[in-house]
């Protein structure tokens, strides 16, 4: 089932991440549901495995494992609690943008203490106004003598409860050029944390808002250079943001079928097992057949990316289908419990109110299908995957002359050199 662009190192590292969720995760999701809160301590006890640092270099501490490894270590933690499969998605999302434009002075500071569990970043970009319209933000950041102070307010920030290094998308100026990132860091005065509010799933998990009131940063805590905020947005969602939830859907799809095939095999009707009626089996083909192909989708996406290829519509068409074969799989298992599925002692529910957390974050299924239209009419803005994941590679550095001629090449090039 897991043949898909793996080899014996994935799979070892399957082994370790669902042992550490039956074990570690799974007693806890009683505890998570009924409370509805943040579990700090269970996140900080999967962060301190490492998993967090998957697509950090050995250098700084990291697995350096890559991004097929990220999405087998989100899909295991998933397919057990899609809400600490979240908080490691939403974490290795805050990852991104110190690896692809921190300095190297921000990395040696950062992601040591990222890839040993000891700082939980997150990336905040959503204003409450503006939504998914970057450019609609208004919260903005002004130049103070060696600080920048910062103002306004962010939204839907995953980990904002629990995240240590809160990396802020801001305005230093107008129009697309007129975006900046900032690391922030907890507890710096002038940032608040909101309040924790409930949710319909992903319950452990927090993504909740953040306040900015003359909260002074340094102005080495710049990312890259003002300007590149928009970059660090869209680079952080391409490339991280689509691949992770992708992962969560496809942990949640796993989950699924295996709590539909395992009732359908004890639950009799008729004198032998419900799974016997053509009806059900029927469903059950049909969920088994989506799986299947977002599994393929999935791992497809992802191993372009760490091959440093161009896989930016394999990435958006990888949400898409993952979460909308997700949630129809999800209805079809609620379909088959029938009324045992309403009631929370079963899992069902719980997948079904999970998945739906994941249609929104990095573009709904309407704007994968809006870029991925984009693409076909030849009207692409270019390849995210292509202009970054390719130059992070040691070949890219070591042939400056061949990744210049990439589109945005020779400016990304300036940042990783």
């Amino acid at each position: 089932m897991h043949r898909y662009f793996i080899d014996q190192r994935h799979e070892a590292l399957r082994r370790r991440v669902r042992d550490f969720a039956e074990h570690e995760v799974r007693p806890r999701i009683a505890e998570m549901e009924a409370s509805r809160t943040v579990r700090p301590d269970l996140s900080r006890l999967i962060a301190r495995q490492g998993w967090i640092g998957a697509t950090v270099d050995r250098a700084h501490g990291g697995m350096g494992a890559g991004h097929v490894a990220k999405t087998v270590i989100i899909e295991e933690l998933s397919r057990v609690s899609a809400a600490m499969g979240a908080m490691v998605q939403a974490s290795q999302l805050g990852v991104a943008k110190i690896v692809h434009f921190g300095s190297e002075e921000q990395k040696k500071t950062w992601l040591p203490a990222i890839a040993s569990g000891d700082c939980l970043p997150t990336i905040a970009v959503t204003e409450p106004q503006s939504g998914g319209h970057v450019l609609g933000m208004t919260s903005t950041a002004v130049r103070d003598g060696g600080d920048y102070v910062l103002n306004g307010r962010k939204t839907y920030v995953g980990n904002s409860h629990i995240g240590d290094l809160h990396g802020v998308v801001v305005r230093t100026g107008e129009g697309s050029g007129g975006l900046s990132a900032f690391l922030v860091e907890s507890g710096t005065p002038g940032l608040r944390v909101g309040p924790q509010r409930p949710t319909m799933g992903l319950h452990g998990f927090g993504f909740g808002e953040l306040f900015f009131d003359d909260c002074r940063v340094p102005a080495t805590h710049l990312l890259g250079r003002e300007g590149d905020g928009l970059s660090v947005a869209y680079s952080s969602s391409v490339l991280y943001g689509r691949p992770n939830l992708t992962a969560v859907s496809l942990g949640i799809h796993q989950a699924v079928l295996d709590e539909t095939t395992a009732f359908c095999t004890e639950r009799r009707r008729y004198g032998e097992p419900l799974a016997e009626l053509p009806t059900v089996k029927l469903k059950l083909g049909r969920i088994q057949s989506r799986l299947l192909l977002a599994r393929l989708s999935a791992y497809h996406a992802v191993q372009l990316l760490d091959q440093g290829l161009p896989c930016d519509a394999e990435l958006m068409n990888a949400k898409l289908v993952n979460v909308e074969s997700a949630l129809e799989s999800a209805q079809d298992a609620m379909d088959v419990h029938a009324a045992c599925g309403l009631f929370t002692d079963r899992p069902v529910e719980r997948f079904l109110r999970d998945a739906h957390h994941v249609f929104a974050p990095a573009g709904t299924s309407d704007v994968q299908l809006l870029r991925l239209g984009e693409l076909a009419l030849g009207q692409g803005k270019g390849e995210w995957s292509e202009r970054l994941a390719a130059l992070l590679r040691p070949a890219a550095v070591e042939r400056p002359e061949e990744a210049a001629a990439l589109p945005g090449g020779r400016e990304a090039l300036a940042r990783v050199s």
